[in-house]
């Protein structure tokens, strides 16, 4: 039998999430109430307009437009507004106020996560965000909790959706980037406006956290380089499938050392990757989302689910609620964040990696020699090589497959590649992870 109190939640946002959210509150409160060791109370959801139309059903008098009269009355606060600001303002109205917050908000925690954090650690209040990264795939709490005795190496995550859906398209149907685009948007996977999600944006926010939780370090979103897919073509997503890659938009989060210092250090990053097909990521389809993590005792894990979706984020938004109200029927403070490391970021510079690049040169004796010599003089080791005749008579392409190299070293290779004569444009580079 529950004999702990009823804890107030106050809701904040009633849009697709939201709405689901709340959804679910009110229609398995028995079951929730057993679960948590204690009722859960929705008090109220503010909106901007109470009138609003809604895909749920809710009652009218719960929703309301004065969001800080909601907090001041709430245990718990529940923000799925988006962004950062009034979002910001009001998740340190409800952790000052003493109560507990759970977020979805991906951008507020790349962004705001270091003062957020600290003030709850300050109160002692519970902040808690599985919701942030892969929609309903719990990928917080087991690395924060579950693997907190162990050391994550590397993540390679695919954790945007839309662009997931674009370049799965591509791979299976042989779309161009914008026919692709145009599909996903009609499926309501992409928004009027995209860019956020084709421009790596989403998925540089989500990896900033990633990155931090994982490795114990503080990664501003504004240190992880990110490359969208708007400058993917159908041609390279081809070539790569006849090569046995799939390309996938990754974010990747790697514990290495500095080439320079030897000291150990963080990297944080975006862009689209070429995928060995045997990897598991590989075969990750439509719109899902998934994360492998590698770890130094417990090996490979891929995490995998829809990334996206109202009831599958609800669905992570009440896990963590689930836990919150756990906390304060077993009392004590709210769980801080382990940030003891303080770690180095590398530039994208100092990272090193596997490349593919698609070079158009004349067909001509000695062109091969000159362009391994390019090669050679930057310090890029060549892996493989596959020559093809172009449909321009005296023009072929070549496609060279690196070893690991250095990307400020690969950079330098393409420019001189550009640079020189024997060379008519270079028409493609794209990295190789997951090996």
């Amino acid at each position: 039998m529950i004999e702990y109190r009823s804890l107030r939640v106050a809701l904040l946002g009633g849009g697709t999430v939201g709405s689901q959210v709340a959804r679910l509150l009110l229609e398995h409160a028995d079951e929730l109430a057993a679960r948590a060791g204690a009722r859960i109370e929705l008090t109220g959801i503010a909106v901007r307009d109470v009138d609003a139309k809604r895909d749920v059903d809710l009652p009218h008098e719960l929703f309301t437009t004065d969001a800080e009269s909601l907090i001041l009355g709430a245990d718990i606060v529940v923000e799925l507004i988006g962004g950062l600001e009034p979002a910001r303002t009001l998740v340190l109205q409800a952790i000052n106020s003493g109560a507990d917050v759970v977020t979805a908000n991906k951008a507020l925690l790349a962004t705001h996560g270091p003062e957020l954090f600290e003030a709850a650690e300050q109160v002692g209040a519970q902040l808690a965000y599985e919701a942030a990264v892969g929609g309903a795939i719990p990928i917080i709490r087991p690395l924060r909790d579950s693997m907190a005795g162990d050391t994550v190496d590397r993540i390679l995550g695919i954790v945007n959706g839309t662009t997931n859906y674009i370049l799965d398209r591509m791979d299976t149907t042989g779309d161009s980037l914008e026919s692709a685009l145009a599909a996903a948007t009609a499926l309501g996977y992409a928004e009027a406006d995209p860019t956020a999600d084709i421009e790596g944006y989403d998925a540089a926010q989500k990896a900033a956290i990633l990155a931090s939780l994982a490795f114990h370090t503080l990664v501003p979103v504004e240190q992880v380089h990110r490359e969208g897919i708007t400058g993917v073509t159908a041609a390279q997503v081809e070539s790569a499938r006849k090569a046995g890659y799939v390309v996938k938009l990754l974010a990747i989060c790697e514990r290495l050392r500095d080439p320079d210092t030897g000291d150990e250090a963080v990297s944080a990053r975006v862009y689209p990757a070429m995928v060995d097909r045997a990897h598991p990521l590989a075969a990750v389809h439509g719109a899902n989302n998934a994360v492998f993590v590698e770890a130094s005792a417990a090996g490979d894990l891929m995490f995998y689910g829809a990334g996206a979706g109202g009831a599958e984020t609800a669905s992570a938004v009440l896990g963590d609620l689930v836990a919150v109200v756990r906390r304060h029927v077993a009392g004590g403070p709210g769980i801080a964040e382990s940030t003891h490391a303080e770690l180095p970021v590398l530039d994208i510079g100092q990272v090193t990696t596997r490349y593919a690049v698609t070079i158009e040169v004349l067909d001509q004796p000695g062109v091969l020699a000159a362009i391994a010599q390019i090669f050679a003089a930057h310090g890029v080791s060549v892996e493989q090589l596959e020559q093809t005749l172009s449909d321009d008579a005296g023009r072929a392409t070549l496609v060279i497959g690196t070893h690991e190299a250095r990307e400020s070293s690969l950079a330098d290779t393409v420019a001189a590649l550009a640079a020189d004569p024997v060379v008519d444009q270079v028409t493609s580079v794209l990295r190789v992870e997951g090996a």
